[in-house]
Formats: C-alpha cells, sequence, structure tokens
C-alpha cells in the first residue's frame, strides 16, 4: 500500500511538471490545424520530461529488441514524414501508446503479457497505423478549444492508464469533459487495424498475433478486478475482435511467422529480475516450472531469484540445470558465475566468467566481475586490464572507476590511484574529496601526462 502511494504522488509530481512545461513550451494556439512542426515540438517535449522523470527503460538491447520491431514493420509503409521513436516505459501497467511526432511507448507490463513476437509486433503495427493515420493530431486540432496546459494533462493521462491513474487526471483536469479525453473512436480503431494488420502482415509476421493479444487482454478484463489501461485508450475490443477476424478470413492467409527478431522469453525475463522482487520472482517462475519443469527461462530467473534471497543450494542446482539444457547461454552461465563470487566461492565463479567471456566478450558485467575476481585474488594488474575495459567504454560507471583506483593503489601507482579516486568522488557528488585526490594526484602525476590534463580540466569546471 506504502508502495502504491509513493508511485501516486511520483505520477502527480510528474503530471504537474509535464502540464507546466507545456504550458509555457506551447502558447495557446490557433485553429489553424496542428501541423507535423507542432506534433515534432510536443512529442519531443513530452518524450524528454518522461526520460528527465527516470521513468523509461534504460536496457539497450530490449530497446534495440523493440527497435528492431518497430522498423521491420516500417518498411512496408512509412508515409509519415518524421521518425520514429520506440521505448519501454517501467511500469506493471497493461499499455501501449502513441503520442504526436512519432513517438510510441510500451509498457513493461504489456511486454510481460504477450506470448510470441507477432503479439508485441500486432501492438507495435496498430500504434504506428495511429500515427501514419493522425488520429492523434486529429482530436488534438478538434481540443484547440481548451488550453495547452489542458492538453498536455489528457496526453500525459494517457500513460498513467487507469485506476490511480484516472484519480490523478481527474484532480488535474477536472474541468475537461470526459467527451474530450482522448480516446481513439471506433473509426480510428478499424482503420488502425486495418493499416495495422497490413504492416504486420507485410513485415511476415503472422496477423492473427494481433488478435490473439487482444483476445489476452479481454480475458485479463474479465478475470482481473482492474481493468487494463490499454482499454481506456483504445475502446471498443470486442468490436476490434470481431472486425480483426472477419479480416483474417476474409484478406489474409494463417500464415507468417511468430518469431522473426527473437529473443522476446529472455527480455521477459530480465524486466522480471529488473523490476520485480526477489520473492515474487520466485514465485512467479516457480509456478512456471511447476507447469514445465524444462523451462530454461523459468529456471534462470528462479536461480537469480533465489540467490538474491540467499538460498545458495537451491539456486545452484537451478542455474546448473539450466546450463544442462542451454550450455552456450552466456547470460546464464554470466550470471551463475556472479551469482558464486557473491556468495565467496571466488575460483568457481572466475571459471565460469572465464566460460561466459568466451562466447561474450564485450558485455560489461562479465568484465567487471572478471576484474573483482581477480582484485579478490590479489592480482591487481590483471584485474586493471579488465577494469580499463569497462572504463573505456564507459568512462562514468562508479564502481570501475572505484575499484580502479583500489587496484592502482594495489599497485603501488599512486597518481592513478588518487586519479580514479577524484573521479569516484566527482561523480558521486563530494566535491571536497574528489579535490582532494585530484590535488594529490598532480603531486604524482607527470605535469604534461593525459591525467595530469584531464584533472585540471575538471578542477576549473568544479572550482569556478
Amino acid at each position: 500500500m506504502k508502495k502504491n502511494r509513493i508511485s501516486i504522488v511520483l505520477r502527480v509530481i510528474v503530471l504537474a511538471m509535464l502540464v507546466t512545461v507545456f504550458a509555457a513550451a506551447f502558447p495557446a494556439p490557433s485553429h489553424a490545424d496542428f501541423t507535423y512542426e507542432d506534433e515534432k515540438r510536443l512529442g519531443k517535449e513530452f518524450y524528454e520530461k518522461i526520460k528527465e522523470a527516470d521513468m523509461l527503460v534504460k536496457d539497450e538491447q530490449l530497446n534495440e529488441y523493440i527497435d528492431k520491431i518497430g522498423r521491420r514493420l516500417l518498411t512496408r509503409d512509412n508515409r509519415y514524414p518524421l521518425d520514429f521513436t520506440f521505448s519501454v516505459i517501467r511500469s506493471s501497467g497493461i499499455n501501449a501508446f502513441a503520442t504526436p511526432g512519432g513517438y510510441i511507448y510500451l509498457f513493461t507490463g504489456l511486454i510481460n503479457l504477450v506470448e510470441n513476437e507477432s503479439q508485441l509486433a500486432g501492438v507495435l503495427a496498430h500504434e504506428i497505423a495511429h500515427i501514419q493515420a493522425r488520429h492523434i493530431a486529429q482530436m488534438i486540432a478538434k481540443s484547440k478549444q481548451h488550453s495547452i496546459a489542458t492538453l498536455a494533462a489528457l496526453i500525459a493521462g494517457a500513460f498513467l492508464g487507469g485506476g490511480e491513474g484516472a484519480a490523478v487526471m481527474g484532480s488535474l483536469a477536472s474541468a475537461t469533459s470526459a467527451s474530450m479525453s482522448l480516446k481513439y473512436s471506433r473509426e480510428h480503431e478499424e482503420e488502425a487495424d486495418r493499416l495495422g494488420m497490413s504492416y504486420l502482415t507485410g513485415a511476415g509476421y503472422n496477423g492473427r498475433g494481433m488478435l490473439e493479444f487482444l483476445k489476452i487482454m479481454q480475458f485479463n478484463q474479465y478475470y482481473s478486478t482492474a481493468i487494463p489501461s490499454y482499454f481506456l485508450t483504445h475502446p471498443k475490443t470486442s468490436d476490434r475482435i470481431t472486425y480483426l477476424t472477419m479480416l483474417l478470413e476474409t484478406r489474409y492467409s494463417d500464415k507468417g511467422a511468430k518469431e522473426i527478431v527473437g529473443g522476446l522469453p529472455r527480455y521477459q525475463t530480465r524486466l522480471h529480475l529488473m523490476f520485480g522482487t526477489p520473492r515474487d520472482n520466485m514465485r512467479i517462475f516457480s509456478d512456471r516450472i511447476d507447469r514445465n519443469p524444462d523451462d530454461v527461462e523459468a529456471l534462470y530467473g528462479l536461480a537469480v531469484s533465489e540467490s538474491e534471497m540467499g538460498r545458495i543450494e537451491s539456486s545452484r542446482r537451478h542455474f546448473r540445470r539450466a546450463l544442462e539444457l542451454s550450455p552456450l547461454d552466456w547470460e546464464i552461465t554470466r550470471d551463475f558465475g556472479i551469482s558464486l563470487f557473491e556468495q565467496g566461492n571466488v575460483e568457481y565463479a572466475l571459471a565460469m566468467l572465464k566460460r561466459a567471456y568466451g562466447m561474450k566478450k564485450e558485455d560489461r558485467d562479465i568484465l567487471f566481475y572478471l576484474g573483482r575476481c581477480y582484485e579478490t585474488m590479489n592480482q591487481p594488474e590483471t584485474a586493471i586490464s579488465y577494469f580499463r575495459h569497462v572504463n573505456t567504454t564507459d568512462p562514468d560507471d562508479e564502481d570501475t572507476l572505484y575499484h580502479l583506483a583500489v587496484n592502482y593503489g594495489n599497485t603501488g601507482e599512486l597518481g592513478l590511484s588518487h586519479y580514479y579516486f577524484g573521479f569516484y568522488f566527482k561523480k558521486t557528488g563530494k566535491t571536497k574529496s574528489a579535490l582532494f585526490h585530484f590535488r594529490t594526484a598532480l603531486e604524482h602525476l607527470s605535469t604534461d601526462s593525459p591525467q595530469a590534463g584531464d584533472i585540471r580540466k575538471a578542477m576549473e569546471t568544479m572550482e569556478a
């Protein structure tokens, strides 16, 4: 309950911020058409504010996966003059929506609900169609008798979804009539389904994926106490199911792939591990294993969750079983190695991480924990080589800066040790400590060294 209250407060703050920003950024519009340039400005501002509020999932591989599906769908027909941006919002809500300017958002709850990639692609195809047909722009153009602040509240309300989100919207936009809420009309939905189906099948997916997703949503509506937020912005679900069934029977053959890009089950596992609690995840993955003892994703997810809960023997057993079924899976191998390291079994962890490194040499966590293993084994030179690799890719990684400082100290290279401590404390906002280490580093480093130059530049900005 406390978590829900915090969530509501956070959403109120974000929504209020969006309303304020939009009101300042966009003066009251005239009754002229809502242009593509207007769409671009509004959509970009909305995206930036959601990003600043830390609501977007930063998992690079997941974002690439969603983007690949979206780009594949766009090869069929892209009449829209602006570029598309596909993003994932961190929320257990079940929703997807489009905003002006070619921005499409999926909730993590929706990604975890779909059963295959064609269903996910069907959702994206439908949202792409809303943008291609300019449905959002049409609704906004009709709403121009309202202030831009109210309009911003309506758009922001879309991503808040139902339930508590609706209550928040009510408190911020109570003056707006129900008829002006941004819900698609039946005509909008039919056109988006028709166009979306052509994008979906044209990209090589089985068109049944779009229909299957709606049936899953309808099932959740009937058997859940909460209405999935997708229905609040995408009404007439039963009508859509009837219309899509007719399309599949009369225009599209039951062909096409359920998976093209591939990897959805792993991304779903990762989302559970990133945002679910270990206890909840143990329940979810255990239930799946009860239904299928050889479910690799469930075994993997359960092993990680058990490790986080301190259930060491059970975790190891499930890691081993997952690797028996999928011996070349670098992520399972890596996470088994990390789990072993955190349990203090450094030698076994090193063997696992080396095996993972042979499969995926550029992964940050593999490199970082190899460094940790060698650091623990008192081999600082080898540890430094791995930490430097991570630092080259991500110079701002705080943990890497810290461990570089420690290991250079262990080799007696005090200038470099203080150099990295300085940047570590600068990154963590401890200015006094950073300046102390920078000044100490300059006492040990050559005046014309690149590191001394880096320090002087950093100190100029800190002391200004």
